[in-house]
């Protein structure tokens, strides 16, 4: 399976939630975001003033938040084709007793919850804690 490398090279905000992205190849995608903004990463961009903080990052070239959080460009380019496994993820995500659901009720956004360390695994490698 061939993944094609892609490049956002402009964007702009055209609504709440949702960017006109273009790409290096001339073609672009208007992107509505809500159905994804589930989970540690992106939940914290459904507060649209995170969300309208996005920028270009220059060298990843896509579209990326203050918050880390980022889209591949080639899933981008390709929203259409991909989109509906994303918003499939996206409710798992989102789903209680998800280990990547870290959003408590009432928090803003804010990761609470993280998965636990393995203690094993420095011991495996020779290091003892």
């Amino acid at each position: 399976m061939k993944h094609e490398l892609h490049q956002v090279t402009s964007f702009s905000i055209v609504g709440p939630y949702v960017l006109r992205l273009v790409f290096e190849d001339g073609t672009s995608q208007t992107i509505d975001f809500r159905p994804v903004l589930k989970g540690e990463m992106f939940s914290p961009l459904r507060e649209l003033a995170l969300f309208n903080r996005a920028r270009l990052d220059p060298e990843c070239h896509t579209v990326v938040w203050p918050n880390g959080a980022d889209f591949d460009p080639a899933t981008l380019h390709d929203w259409p084709e991909c989109s509906a496994d994303f918003i499939a993820m996206a409710r798992k995500w989102a789903e209680p007793g998800h280990p990547l659901l870290a959003v408590a009720e009432g928090d803003r956004g804010y990761v609470t919850k993280r998965p636990k360390r393995l203690s094993k695994v420095g011991k495996k490698a020779g290091n003892r804690a």
